[in-house]
């Protein structure tokens, strides 16, 4: 439990003093409008400056059910220059000399007044058991989004009337200016900034914080690094509280603290921000709570190892990242850095074919595998946006399963870019013969017409099923991968709803069947129903057991399809396949 003095310390400006004593609480309660206040952050270095403000009023209930915030007004030269300015979340601020809470919230862009809201002490300190985090059950939504546009114009309200968290910058260091075009738009929906900034060395001092100081929440970390900045507003023993407000709201999470030291600050009309750079690893960040980001001195916790290899005819790059593990975040982070790994390379261009291959090593589990192809793209996007979110896919299929939680032990990826664009379309398909016995083979000549290249015949050989009914009809399909997957998988399936494996090791068999892009496949279909039911595909299911199936309390467990698969043949091509054509044979 936390007590809200006697071990609370609070190190002054002055950073000569080497003994801290604990500052004395300001309730809510005895916040008044006109009060005189103060506050501390950074602007640039590692000096925690201090900026004056008054109070505007409370605003009850802003935030949900008794969590109130007062509005203040900042004063003094470099905040009325800079307005509220990103990063400065978590400032400290004392209302006649007693800490009355963090600086958390900001109202609206290109106001001419620094108007702020402060999270109240009480609630920044809360405990856990107290205050539920933001992501978990019974929590208030966190509002760390921007004001939605639609909200606001049938409210008949701008950005400069409502009240939001200030940005937490969301440093992108070492990326290119491609990958945060791609990526940073979906992270900062959650109420961050993007912004490119480095990584400064250890110091042995990393860990003596003061209040007013910067600590980063690192998402990423290795050859790129992907990391927040938020300002410190008290210490409580070896507790970090910081930021006022959520960073994504994500609840109990596990990512490395680190120190992190202000360059300077840009002032802008629109959203000013500080650029920081992070430093040496201090703890963990243990809470993304609805009034503050918690953090405890000490170790960092594991991070889930990413190796990179990107090979072309004029070499080969290597590249390790690391990460943090998390059901939501983790798939984006690492469709960020493959994304980065192989547009970062000098031998990488548009218009190659890329293959990829790999694995995702689970404690206790056979390996997942990556093995693939990607052909260029015809519209404007990155070849290697294919691949990225391919991993990304199979990744969070594995890592958000709902049957246990897998031990990741570390992602092995290699990525060859094959100099030429090698894909082919089917143009056609025909049979040598149209009716047929159950058990006779069969050729079923393809039509390919590889890209700027003279089409060519391939031919697949498959087998008639024995249990092929006499006189009935059979549908062939010849396509490629996804052709066959939309063919043989139930539509809620496409979308993670209904019957699905088992358990673990029955998802990554799955996984590890997957069809692959550079194969031609030939299909033959029965007119008999397909019952899907769990984890087991059942065809040509009479109508007696459909009925008694089709009956049971399970909603969404059990699907049908209008057709059973009867028999699949594939066959490698050394190139992207795509199209697909459906042809009959009568069984006699």
């Amino acid at each position: 439990m936390c007590t809200f003095s006697a071990a609370l310390w609070l190190s002054p400006p002055a950073r000569a003093a080497d003994t801290t004593q604990a500052p004395e609480i300001m309730p809510l309660d005895q916040v008044r409008p006109g009060m005189q206040g103060y506050g501390y952050t950074i602007f640039a270095g590692d000096e925690v400056e201090r900026f004056d403000l008054e109070v505007v009023g409370i605003m009850p209930n802003l935030l949900g059910p008794r969590q109130s915030i007062i509005l203040v007004q900042l004063k003094g030269p470099k905040v009325e220059h800079t307005g509220v300015v990103a990063g400065m979340s978590g400032s400290p601020v004392y209302i006649e000399g007693k800490l009355a809470g963090a600086l958390s919230l900001k109202l609206g862009i290109f106001t001419k007044e620094a108007i702020a809201g402060v999270t109240p002490i009480e609630d920044v300190l809360h405990p856990p058991a107290e205050a539920p985090a933001a992501g978990s059950a019974g929590a208030q939504p966190a509002p760390w989004g921007p004001l939605p546009q639609e909200f606001a114009e049938r409210a008949g309200l701008s950005g400069a009337a409502y009240l939001q968290p200030i940005e937490t910058p969301l440093v992108f260091s070492g990326f290119q200016p491609e990958t945060l075009r791609r990526y940073a738009p979906q992270l900062e929906g959650y109420g961050v900034v993007a912004t490119q900034g480095g990584t400064a060395r250890p110091r042995p001092d990393d860990a003596k914080l003061a209040a007013g100081d910067m600590v980063g929440m690192v998402l990423v970390q290795g050859d790129a690094s992907i990391y927040s900045a938020c300002t410190v507003t008290a210490i409580e023993g070896d507790h970090v509280f910081l930021c006022g407000h959520p960073l994504l709201g994500l609840g109990n999470v596990q990512w490395p603290m680190a120190r992190a030291r202000v360059l300077t600050t840009l002032s802008s009309s629109m959203a000013s921000t500080k650029i920081v750079n992070v430093a040496g690893s201090i703890g963990t960040i243990s809470q993304d709570r609805l009034t503050a980001v918690v953090g405890r001195l000490g170790p960092a916790p594991p991070m889930i190892p990413l190796d990179l290899s990107f090979s072309a005819p004029s070499g080969e790059k290597k590249m390790h990242f690391e990460m943090v593990q998390d059901p939501k975040l983790t798939p984006v982070l690492v469709a960020i850095t493959t994304f980065q790994g192989i547009t970062a390379n000098a031998a990488y261009g548009e218009g190659t074919t890329l293959r990829l291959a790999g694995e995702i090593a689970i404690h206790g589990h056979t390996p997942v595998r990556f093995d693939n192809e990607f052909a260029p793209l015809d519209f404007l996007a990155p070849d290697s946006l294919q691949v990225a979110t391919s991993v990304q896919t199979l990744f969070a299929r594995i890592f958000s399963n709902t049957y246990e939680t897998p031990k990741i032990e570390r992602i092995s990826l290699r990525v060859e870019s094959v100099p030429e664009r090698q894909s082919a379309t089917i143009d056609g398909a025909w049979l040598e013969k149209n009716e047929v016995f159950p058990g006779d083979g069969l050729a079923v000549k393809v039509l390919l017409r590889p890209y700027r290249s003279a089409p060519r015949v391939v031919e697949v050989p498959i087998t008639i099923p024995e249990q092929a009914v006499r006189g009935s009809t059979l549908r062939l399909l010849v396509s490629d991968a996804s052709g066959l997957n939309r063919a043989t998988r139930p539509l809620g399936m496409s979308f993670g709803m209904g019957p699905g494996p088992g358990g673990l090791d029955q998802l990554i068999a799955l996984v590890n069947k997957e069809r692959r892009n550079d194969r031609l496949y030939v299909s033959v279909f029965t007119a008999a129903p397909t019952l899907v039911f769990d984890d087991r595909e059942l065809p040509s299911v009479p109508l007696s057991e459909m009925t008694v199936l089709d009956g049971r309390n399970a909603p969404g467990s059990v699907q049908f399809q209008r057709e059973s698969l009867a028999g699949e043949w594939s066959l490698p091509m050394n190139a992207v396949v795509s199209g697909a054509v459906s042809l009959t044979v009568t069984v006699k």
